[in-house]
């Protein structure tokens, strides 16, 4: 990183060409954040990542940059800040660990690196504005938590239909966690006998144009909201009345179960037995 020191007034910077852009640089006294062209004019950042970075290098530590909290204060909404967080962290300027307090719960630590890390292992921080204050490892008793993902669930028609939403509105891209969360309202809609293509169309359908903040939320809310109404129990078939038979005797026909005779020729016959 290269800090400059501005000793004269406020100047243009003139060139040979007027075509390109001028500036018109005035030094900072108080609160300002020194930031290298090693990350300013990154060629394989986004213009996203970039500004996400140069904010959060400008906070003090101790506060809070998860992606919920960074979408409260800027319009680009969870999914393009998650993307700029893993842009930083693919190319060193940013860490994010899982810690295990003494009390069990597990938070997440972030670091924020002025210059890029080549190695995995992240350092601990030094204090923002306090370079002289040595950095010192984390206490025996707060563990990290291996920072590797859980291994994702097998495909279920469920997470398919989930998994699947992005294909009909890139806007809907869910992660791990929201599909584990939301698969079992979907599993919910596939049980009362919607097909999985019927599922998506109404989830995907009717988005305002400017997109959504949390597609996960808006989702949960579809999925309640729009649920259908289970299907009607099958009502039994009605007996079926038993075949036509030809009378032994009389040859006229009559419904039994099985060849014979009919009722009046049944009865003659018992009678002439009887009389016997």
């Amino acid at each position: 990183m290269t800090e400059q020191h501005f000793s004269a007034h406020a100047r243009a910077r003139t060139g040979r060409s007027h075509q390109g852009v001028g500036h018109v640089d005035e030094h900072h006294h108080e609160r300002f954040t020194v930031v290298g062209n090693h990350l300013a004019q990154h060629s394989e950042l986004s213009l996203t990542a970039i500004g996400l970075a140069v904010h959060i290098h400008s906070l003090r530590s101790g506060t809070l940059v998860g992606i919920k909290a960074l979408a409260a204060k800027f319009p680009e909404g969870e999914t393009r800040i998650a993307s700029a967080l893993r842009e930083l962290e693919t190319h060193g300027y940013l860490s994010r660990i899982k810690e295990r307090l003494p009390s069990g719960r597990i938070v997440t630590r972030t670091i924020s690196y002025n210059k890029p890390r080549t190695h995995t292992a992240p350092r601990p921080p030094r204090p923002h504005g306090d370079p002289t204050q040595p950095t010192t490892a984390p206490p025996p008793s707060t563990p990290a938590v291996p920072t590797s993902p859980p291994p994702p669930e097998p495909p279920t028609p469920a997470r398919d239909v989930l998994a699947g939403l992005r294909t009909h509105d890139p806007r809907l891209h869910l992660s791990e966690q929201d599909v584990r969360r939301l698969a079992p309202a979907v599993a919910t809609w596939l049980e009362r006998g919607v097909t999985p293509d019927d599922v998506q169309r109404t989830l995907a359908s009717g988005i305002p144009k400017e997109g959504v903040r949390h597609p996960a939320g808006f989702l949960a809310h579809r999925l309640t909201a729009l649920l259908p109404l289970p299907l009607p129990a099958a009502r039994p078939e009605p007996p079926r009345p038993a075949p036509l038979q030809n009378c032994d005797d009389c040859d006229r026909a009559f419904r039994a179960a099985t060849p014979g005779r009919c009722r009046g020729c049944d009865a003659s016959h018992e009678a002439r037995a009887a009389a016997a």
